[in-house]
Order: structure tokens, then C-alpha cells, then sequence
């Protein structure tokens, strides 16, 4: 009876050292350190999707006020806004026909967008890099959530 308890436990030993082999094997994959980063930095982005802070090179002044970053909360955003921004460029004499490729259209929505009060007047009058920035953000913004 001793050689059988004994064969039994050599045999649940052999097995799981088998497992064990298996599941290194399943695992056997290096991890490179900027690979590491890339995806820390992707799941920031993710969790962060709705937000946008944007410093600019030099500071900008419009109408006696100083600015030095620009931050964005687009989930602040409604469908009131949406249409809001559609009917001021309605009156401008501005249709929106995709909203995503109109740069009034992104501009407008960035303003209302911001974290502190902001006229689009102010971000139309940025440099062309820091404007063009902005507005992509709003429309990687937007194209992340269309459907």
C-alpha cells in the first residue's frame, strides 16, 4: 500500500511540474521596456479620452489676457451644444454638412469645451500649429465617438 501512495504522488508531482512547464511555455513572451511604457501611455490616453491640455510654445495674449496651455474637458459636452454651434454658423451664413470636417464647426466646439471660459475668437487667433492642434483634438474627438 506505501508503494502505491508512493506511485500516486510521483504521479500528481510529474503532473504538475507538467502544468507547470505548460503555462512558462503560454508565458514565455519578453517584455521590452518601451513596449511597456507605449501601453501604460495608450491606457492613460484611453482613461483620459475626454480630455485635452494643450501648452503653447509661447505664451498668447488676446485682449489683455495671458495665455500659457488651454485645457478641454469634452465630456462636458451636450447635444444642446452640438446644436447651439449649428445654429450660430447658421446665422453666420456657415452650413454644417459634417460637422467632423468643418474647422468653424471644431473650433466653436473646443471653446465650449474649455475648461475656463472661452471665446472662439481667441482660439482663431492662436498661431496656425497651435489652432491646428486644438483642432484635431476636437476631431479625434469627435471621430472617436460617432458611430
Amino acid at each position: 500500500m506505501k508503494d502505491t501512495d508512493t506511485t500516486k504522488a510521483k504521479s500528481a508531482e510529474t503532473a504538475k511540474k507538467e502544468e507547470e512547464k505548460k503555462a512558462a511555455a503560454e508565458v514565455d513572451v519578453m517584455i521590452d521596456g518601451k513596449e511597456l511604457e507605449e501601453a501604460a501611455r495608450l491606457a492613460a490616453d484611453r482613461e483620459n479620452q475626454y480630455e485635452y491640455e494643450h501648452e503653447l510654445k509661447t505664451p498668447f495674449e488676446w485682449e489683455g489676457k495671458t495665455y500659457k496651455k488651454f485645457k478641454f474637458d469634452w465630456g462636458k459636452l451636450t447635444g444642446r451644444d452640438g446644436l447651439a454651434i449649428e445654429s450660430e454658423m447658421q446665422a453666420m451664413g456657415t452650413p454644417v454638412v459634417i460637422p467632423s470636417l468643418s474647422g468653424d464647426y471644431l473650433i466653436r466646439m473646443a471653446a465650449r469645451a474649455s475648461v475656463e471660459p472661452l471665446a472662439a475668437d481667441v482660439l482663431l487667433a492662436l498661431p496656425l500649429r497651435d489652432y491646428n492642434r486644438i483642432r484635431s483634438a476636437a476631431r479625434s474627438f469627435l471621430l472617436r465617438t460617432e458611430l
